[in-house]
């Protein structure tokens, strides 16, 4: 028997209906239509040419035009990454350089311009794709927006610097071409989100881990502005507890030393490497994390730091937030046994003679206590004061609306194996509701905690604000009263319980900098 579009859409798949096809800038392309009729889907539509040859390693350029109708049903290559995070699952063909394609999910019957929200993903700079089943735009479409996410070029191909690329780049800049990549995708909405149906005055940014540090720098960067109203931040920002991004010179000689391990001392060398064997060397000894985002004088004209503390980012709304167990104690005691001694002894390494503070801050009184305490600084460290400071930037700065929240709910683990709590990266298929792309004993918990992230979410995207009706209220974090909405079983508004805790260790980063600026005077 034929199956119908009901039986089609409960199972998930898409059906193989054409979408009318839309003209962009480069040309006709052609999507589909969702099961249920109510979303036209396009996949692996080209923002830049191939970054390959000649083009391996600078700013993307534009794609060349078309002839005839582009299918844009199946999602471009994932860029050159190694398998370097094991909850990620792909769409697409495979890791390509030629990997600069986004994906649009558009309302098929909408009367007016609508929002658009563009997704970032997260990996750490080394790691992710658009074509993600968690983070498929689908469901939050139905709630009249229209949903981009892009590739962006990542590890050694997005975010190497060396000096002859510093000389040629016209700007005396290297490095950062993930983020230029994410700046190109953003100005294709701006060209051509009018053509499906999407209002470019009304664009909102989102990501998640390093994507929500590239949101962090899309909004601290001046080449982005006008590009976007609101942006979104889930668990991450720029502003290290223990560390900075580096400055260009630094990454210059990062890249330099890589060079010459790999015997490609000049930039025609390199770039006559092939991608495998570039990507092969550059993950040697599981080294992955090398090559990062740098202050490059373009892109970041200055440290997001001194950006933000003259006010000088994207004055945009921000929501933003963390989860709950970001890292745990594991984390925090690495090898060795979960003992006060080691307890103490990592307090005294991390923040030496202000470690007696740290404790009063972070208790070890009882063995729950300091696994407690480990892992909320575990957390800190990794990923959680980051944000926290993105957030107190924001909210101090005249005229710009600020949002936090903290994910408070546990996924159910498959065989009813032990929690692992709200953990890093948690988030994202509640965001996307798309909880059900992981057979898990999913509960009617998770899933109204779902349609409330996906609603806080879209309405953010509508009108800047979260807020809207059947939703607990979600106040303004503002210097008055740092307000946190707690999103789980019970979500709630509340007072920041952890305020004193993140002021000290502000005050030990502040510390930090100014010892590392007087360091570096001569």
């Amino acid at each position: 028997m034929k199956p119908t579009l009901a039986f089609v859409a409960a199972l998930g798949i898409a059906a193989s209906v054409s979408a009318a096809p839309v003209r962009t800038a480069s040309g006709l392309i052609e999507g589909t239509v969702s099961a249920d009729g109510a979303v036209n889907i396009f996949k692996g539509i080209p923002f830049a040419a191939p970054p390959t040859g000649e083009l391996r390693w600078k700013a993307p350029q534009p794609v060349a035009a078309w002839q005839g109708v582009r299918k844009a049903t199946e999602f471009g290559p994932r860029c050159m990454q190694g398998r370097i995070f094991d909850d990620m699952v792909f769409r697409d063909s495979g890791p390509s350089e030629d990997c600069l394609y986004l994906n649009v999910w558009a309302p098929a019957h909408a009367d007016s311009p609508l929002p658009v929200m563009v997704w970032i993903y997260g990996g750490g700079f080394q790691a992710g794709a658009a074509s993600e089943p968690r983070q498929d735009g689908e469901k939050l479409a139905h709630k009249g927006v229209i949903v981009v996410s892009m590739n962006y070029r990542l590890g050694i191909f997005g975010f190497f610097s060396h000096p002859e690329l510093t000389k040629e780049s016209g700007h005396n800049s290297s490095g950062n071409y993930g983020f230029l990549d994410q700046l190109a995708a953003l100005r294709w909405v701006h060209d051509n989100i009018r053509a499906f149906g999407g209002d470019p005055e009304n664009v909102t940014i989102f990501g998640e881990s390093a994507g929500s540090m590239s949101v962090n720098a899309q909004v601290t960067s001046p080449l982005s502005a006008g590009l976007f109203k609101q942006a979104i931040g889930e668990s991450g920002g720029d502003f290290g507890l223990s560390s900075a991004i580096p400055p260009l010179t630094q990454s210059e000689q990062t890249g330099a030393r890589f060079a010459a391990e790999i015997h490609a001392p000049t930039l025609k060398d390199l770039r006559a490497k092939s991608a495998q064997d570039l990507l092969a060397a550059s993950l040697k000894d599981r080294n992955a994390f090398r090559f990062w985002p740098n202050v490059d004088g373009y892109f970041f004209p200055e440290s997001p730091v001194a950006i933000y503390q003259a006010q000088k980012q994207n004055h945009v709304a921000v929501l933003a937030g963390w989860n709950t167990d970001e890292m745990n104690a594991a984390a925090f005691f690495g090898q060795k046994p979960h003992t006060r001694e080691n307890y103490n002894a990592k307090l005294q390494q991390m923040f030496g003679d202000q470690a007696d503070e740290a404790l009063k801050l972070f208790p070890a009184g009882n063995p729950e206590e300091m696994e407690h305490s480990a892992g909320q600084l575990a957390s800190a460290q990794f990923i959680a004061y980051s944000t926290w400071k993105w957030l107190e930037f924001e909210a101090h700065t005249p005229g710009v609306r600020a949002y936090r929240y903290h994910f408070e709910q546990a996924p159910p683990v498959e065989g009813g194996g032990p929690s692992r709590g709200a953990y890093h990266s948690a988030d994202i298929e509640y965001v996307f509701e798309t909880l059900d792309w992981k057979k898990l004993p999913w509960t009617d918990t998770d899933r109204r905690v779902s349609e409330q992230m996906s609603s806080y979410w879209t309405n953010f995207a509508k009108t800047g604000n979260p807020n809207g009706s059947g939703l607990p209220e979600w106040p303004q974090y503002a210097p008055s009263e740092f307000p946190v909405m707690h999103i789980g079983s019970k979500t709630e508004a509340a007072p920041d319980s952890m305020r004193q805790q993140y002021l000290f260790l502000d005050s030990v980063a502040a510390k930090r900098m100014k010892e590392s600026s007087s360091a570096q005077r001569p």
